[in-house]
């Protein structure tokens, strides 16, 4: 099983155990006040659903129908923002496009289309093991505050999640369309959940991921086999 990964300092926004902090989360069909003391916030794309290689190859082939032949970097990794609308920003500089606002509506669209049209022919995107169950259960806990944080936009992420067998009511989603810096789309979700806990927590996929969280000083749980992280939820010992 993947090791829990530390900061090596502690983030100012954590609070010393046994303080709480103000979090609404759902309890049946209530919205309740709880004081809780652990947030715990996931990535999507190879985290809750495998889906990592189909999104990103419908982003990139919705890219060069709206811009035509661009010029794209080795790895996504390569990107200093590895988000939708912060790879577009890199590749208008990396190709010297003056991007409009409307040719950036046009990637969206296309690639949302793409997805709808993979999720009709192939059927939604399989959640990993046991993310459904951990999403409904953690978000039902009273010891626990959750978010979702992902680098995509907001449409395409309700669109991949709802499909999956994912409840999402209560739920923080925060994406790109707030801010192409995956930092900060991350400070965005755990700010909705409260300004002050025991420990945060993110479970993501990918190397960017963890570099978020060294940056912030937030613990890293790695999922997936590129890291070396967890492949099933079920069992996990939060």
């Amino acid at each position: 099983m993947a090791q829990l990964e530390r900061p090596t300092t502690a983030p100012k926004a954590l609070l010393t155990a046994g303080i709480g902090v103000r979090c609404w989360q759902k309890a049946g069909s209530q919205i309740i006040e709880a004081t809780l003391l652990k947030a715990i916030i996931f990535d999507i794309d190879g985290t809750l659903i495998e889906s990592m290689d189909i999104d990103s190859k419908l982003y990139f082939s919705s890219v060069t129908s709206v811009l035509g032949p661009v010029d794209f970097r080795k790895n996504l990794s390569d990107y200093d923002n590895v988000t939708d609308s912060g790879i577009i920003s890199h590749l208008a500089d990396d190709n010297k496009i003056h991007l409009a606002p409307s040719a950036i509506h046009s990637i969206q669209t296309l690639f949302v289309a793409g997805l709808v049209e993979h999720i009709q022919a192939a059927g939604p995107f399989p959640a990993i093991h046991g993310a459904i169950q951990t999403i409904d259960r953690l978000s039902r806990s009273t010891d626990y505050c959750i978010a979702i944080a992902t680098g995509g936009w907001r449409k395409s992420a309700l669109l991949k999640l709802e499909s999956s067998g994912f409840d999402l009511d209560g739920i923080p989603l925060v994406t790109c369309d707030e801010s192409p810096l995956r930092t900060e789309i991350m400070s965005i979700a755990l700010a909705k959940l409260g300004s002050s806990f025991e420990s945060v927590t993110y479970f993501g996929d990918a190397d960017w991921d963890r570099r978020a969280c060294q940056a912030l000083g937030w613990n890293f749980v790695p999922v997936g086999p590129d890291l070396g992280g967890i492949e099933s939820y079920h069992g996990y010992d939060f």
